[in-house]
């Protein structure tokens, strides 16, 4: 499980807060979908979960594992795919794979096993003696996503993977997915393609302005709208996005 609690930002230059006391609970078992327009504070909170970034107030948990006080144990619990894939240019792709693996000590049996078996779901096998430098951007992202995995993380955190991907990459990454939910493990990941975040999500958080709008199920959303005097049945999670994002409220905070 990670929970955030009461997660705070400012950056410096600004006297707006990026993120605004931001409380989640993601379950085991859940693919956990995080929503938002740009600048809405998305990749500040992933920063920030996964310990890039030092919040102003608030607390991060993975697997019951405070971030601030065991940092390393707590990095050892996720894998994580960032938005754009800079990676060691120099090393061959098999070398980079390798350097992760010792990074998270996977025995030489286990990560070959991984490497193999992800290799060829990304195809990516025959290049893996390439150096990374001469691999496009998409091939970088199948790197990124095989990398991630290779200590078979509890939770794994995405930031826009799909960024790159050509469609059968993209369906193989969403099946993954998938995969991983059903096994027990968490996928959390931020995206800005409605439908992938429809079809493939257990719940969803939609954050606007730094702070939560909503967060639970397409259905609870649906039944919020409905609540409020509109809405109907079927109504794309793309539609009911625009509507909350543009939503000149006075309470931007008002998740449930």
């Amino acid at each position: 499980m990670i929970r955030l609690e009461h997660l705070t930002k400012t950056y410096a230059k600004s006297a707006i807060k990026a993120v605004e006391d931001l409380s989640l609970e993601i379950q085991d078992g859940e693919i956990f979908g995080f929503l938002g327009p740009n600048g809405a504070g998305k990749t500040t909170t992933i920063k920030m979960l996964t310990g890039a970034l030092e919040p102003d107030a608030g607390s991060v948990e993975i697997g019951g594992i405070d971030m601030a006080a065991s940092p390393l144990e707590a990095k050892a619990r996720f894998g994580f795919v960032g938005d754009d894939p800079e990676l060691f240019n120099k090393l061959r792709a098999a070398e980079y794979l390798n350097f992760v693996a010792d990074i998270y000590r996977v025995s030489d049996r286990e990560r070959q096993e991984r490497i193999t078996s992800l290799a060829r779901r990304f195809k990516i096998a025959d290049v893996l003696s390439s150096s990374i430098g001469s691999f496009s951007r998409g091939m970088k992202q199948k790197l990124c996503v095989i990398a991630s995995l290779l200590h078979d993380p509890e939770a794994w955190i995405l930031d826009e993977p799909m960024v790159g991907l050509d469609p059968q990459a993209a369906f193989d990454l969403k099946e993954l997915m998938r995969e991983r939910a059903l096994a027990g493990g968490l996928v959390l990941f931020s995206t800005h393609v409605m439908e992938v975040a429809e079809k493939l999500c257990d719940r969803i958080a939609i954050i606007d302005r730094g702070r939560l709008r909503f967060v639970g199920s397409l259905a609870e959303l649906r039944a919020r709208k409905s609540e409020l005097g509109g809405g109907r049945d079927g109504e794309s999670l793309e539609s009911l996005f625009l509507e909350l994002v543009d939503a000149d409220g006075s309470d931007p905070g008002a998740a449930r």
